[in-house]
């Protein structure tokens, strides 16, 4: 690193399981750092240690990143070069780091990618599912009825779903997918760039089976990537039956824009130009 980018914060990707993958650039950039803000510094002093690299670490999590923005910008402010690592893979994806990013863009410090690892990118690139539009939702809720909600709103989505779950709920996931997205294809990878590396593919009712023979399946962290759902022609507007639906939301009381949300989510096709449909609908009521 040279001079001038002291008093810069370096946002360094991180191996997600084989220490090889990490590039000499995020070497270089933790072995110039003068701080480097960690999620778990116990855990981030193994990989530091591998490398070579004795550098003052500072604990960044969930619970303590709003409390940690100042003593960063203190760090900065006298010049300092902070690396801002997770325990695994490319800061702020699922991982701490957003808040800490963002107050420094507004007070405009500098902020440095040092790209990486992900276990997004990883496991997409290797899916054979399509990677041209996907849409990535992290962690779904802990309890099953907040998972079956997320997974309700994208189910009818044209693109393919990316999630992360951790080996104590994947079962419970595979079970709500099956309940929301029924027989649609998934791919599950786990154990990414490490020795027992996998990918399974089919229903999520036949990754349960073979997770139920085989309990070693159950191991690790996991990405799991559901395919698009099928594209839906779109509804003319203008039709009967679209008509005939608005008319009876609208006979029940339910209000324009809720309306336009169901016709949208059954017929397809925009929501603005149902909205559109259901006010003259409503318009043309008498009175």
């Amino acid at each position: 690193m040279n001079s001038f980018n002291k008093g810069a914060l370096y946002v360094v990707a991180t191996p997600i399981g084989n220490l090889d993958d990490l590039s000499r650039r995020a070497m270089d950039t933790l072995a110039q750092a003068d701080l480097i803000a960690a999620e778990d510094t116990r855990h981030s002093v193994r990989l530091l240690d591998h490398i070579g690299v004795r550098v003052p670490l500072m604990s960044l999590h969930e619970h303590n990143e709003t409390s940690r923005i100042e003593r960063i910008r203190q760090a900065l402010d006298d010049g300092q070069r902070v690396a801002l690592i997770s325990d695994a893979g490319t800061p702020l994806i699922s991982d701490p780091g957003y808040r800490l990013v963002q107050a420094l863009r507004e007070a405009d410090y500098t902020v440095i990618p040092i790209p990486g690892p992900s276990a997004l990118i990883t496991a997409l690139s290797a899916a054979g599912l399509p990677t041209e539009r996907f849409l990535f939702e992290g962690f779904l809720p802990a309890k099953s009825a907040g998972r079956r909600q997320r997974l309700s709103d994208v189910v009818e989505l044209p693109v393919t779903l990316v999630l992360y779950e951790s080996p104590h709920r994947i079962r419970q996931l595979l079970e709500d997918v099956e309940t929301v997205f029924g027989e649609r294809h998934l791919v599950v990878a786990r154990e990414l760039t490490k020795t027992f590396e996998t990918f399974l593919q089919g229903t999520a009712r036949s990754l349960l089976e073979r997770m139920a023979e085989d309990a070693d399946q159950m191991r690790g962290e996991f990405v799991v990537m559901m395919a698009p759902a099928p594209e839906k022609a779109h509804a003319d507007v203008g039709q009967v039956d679209g008509d005939q639906l608005l008319s009876s939301l609208l006979d029940e009381g339910v209000g324009v824009k809720q309306s336009a949300s169901v016709a949208t989510r059954i017929l397809g096709g925009r929501k603005s130009d149902w909205y559109q449909r259901a006010q003259q609908l409503k318009d043309d009521r008498p009175s």
